[in-house]
């Protein structure tokens, strides 16, 4: 999609925080994290929604889930926390996409996360939660 943030990132038209990568799925920080380690788990090829993936096949839903479980379990490990939520939103960008993201004592979200709560995060924060959960995802 020519306007599409996420498929300009995918050919790397804009840089990202990635975390992964395979022929189908890519994961990368957002920019504007709810939390450190706010992930954006998204398929290469465009498609709207998260349930207009393929149901069988490569680069299937089922294949994503595997990839947004990996991811997920990575997140836990380098930042050492069990709480983490998984969000389909969609409205904000137009191109299927899970959030995942890790929670902490003292958050500043309360018991449910705060859409609004956006956390300001310095490019070597960035770079240091990035290399803990890539770190994690290679193990």
């Amino acid at each position: 999609m020519e306007n599409c943030i996420f498929c300009k990132i995918i050919s790397g038209e804009i840089p990202s925080y990635k975390v992964y990568e395979d022929d189908y799925f890519l994961a990368i920080l957002d920019i504007n994290p709810r939390n450190p380690g706010h992930t954006l788990v998204i398929p290469k090829k465009h498609y709207r929604w998260v349930w207009d993936l393929p149901s069988e096949g490569e680069g299937s839903l089922i294949d994503y889930y595997r990839v947004v479980g990996k991811i997920a379990k990575a997140i836990r490990r380098a930042l050492k926390t069990d709480f983490l939520i998984s969000l389909i939103l969609g409205e904000e960008v137009h191109h299927a996409h899970v959030w995942l993201v890790p929670r902490f004592d003292n958050d500043g979200h309360g018991s449910s996360i705060d859409l609004d709560n956006i956390k300001k995060l310095s490019e070597d924060d960035m770079k240091g939660v990035k290399n803990k959960i890539k770190k994690e995802i290679e193990k």
